[in-house]
């Protein structure tokens, strides 16, 4: 069985929007291709969300796996009560209830990263920054892949992904007519071409076509993270670390 758990994105004016980071920035193309899937292996764990709706939170595990494997091997893979710790922190799940299983939402998972850091094996692993992306902006989306090593988005899953396109490697593609929505999810996009991004989702490595993505997703994250830019020096949109720690002070306080 695999679950969904992404709640409805809100809108929260203090979270730093990249429009506005790179105001009057002459920015050249992104890269024609980015790849960091290479660096990752088949199967990459369901980290609880095969029986949870923790998407927001296995995504968080996925980009650590993404980080450390392309800026630091080996790679790093949290162990599934470190998801499970940052669900119970995140989105007040709590294991004696099952009721309390309720998903999460991406920016209060995002805002609890940068105040008090992922449970890890060797302490909280916080993040620099995050900031908000236009999904309509498919350049930009694609900067934050190739500069930041992922981008962290949220989609409304149509049924039919649910019901043929859930095995490894499946592309994820727009389908005529109206499909029945089933809920929302968190992945994290890990390269892409012209035509689709790769995702991790329940451990494992898929595709989704830009119509895809334009189609059903609303909300998308660069995160800065601090071992990612320690290792390749590589920051969004020539934005100095500073800068972005800077547009996160009032979210940060």
């Amino acid at each position: 069985m695999l679950k969904l758990g992404r709640l409805p994105r809100t809108y929260r004016p203090e979270i730093a929007h990249l429009s506005s980071l790179i105001a009057g920035k002459n920015l050249p193309p992104p890269p024609p291709s980015v790849d960091y899937s290479k660096a990752l292996p088949e199967n990459l764990g369901a980290m609880n969300n095969d029986r949870l709706g923790c998407c927001t939170c296995s995504a968080v595990g996925h980009a650590i796996q993404a980080w450390t494997a392309n800026a630091n091997p080996p790679m790093v893979t949290e162990p599934d009560s470190s998801i499970l710790a940052l669900y119970e922190a995140a989105c007040g799940y709590n294991p004696s209830d099952p009721s309390t299983d309720q998903g999460g939402n991406e920016q209060a998972v995002l805002t609890y990263l940068l105040k008090s850091g992922a449970p890890t094996q060797n302490g909280p692993h916080k993040i620099d920054a995050f900031f908000e992306v236009d999904v309509r902006n498919l350049d930009d989306v694609k900067r934050t892949i190739a500069d930041c090593g992922l981008a962290y988005i949220g989609f409304n899953v149509p049924d039919y992904l649910l019901h043929g396109l859930t095995a490894p490697n499946s592309d994820w593609d727009t389908r005529p007519g109206a499909p029945r929505i089933e809920g929302g999810h968190a992945v994290i996009l890990v390269g892409y071409d012209s035509v689709r991004a790769t995702i991790v989702s329940w451990g494992n490595l898929y595709t989704m076509t830009w119509r895809f993505f334009q189609r059903f997703t609303d909300e998308c994250y660069g995160i800065i993270d601090p071992l990612w830019v320690e290792k390749t020096g590589k920051t969004p949109f020539g934005l100095t670390e500073a800068d972005t720690v800077e547009a996160m002070r009032a979210l940060a306080a």
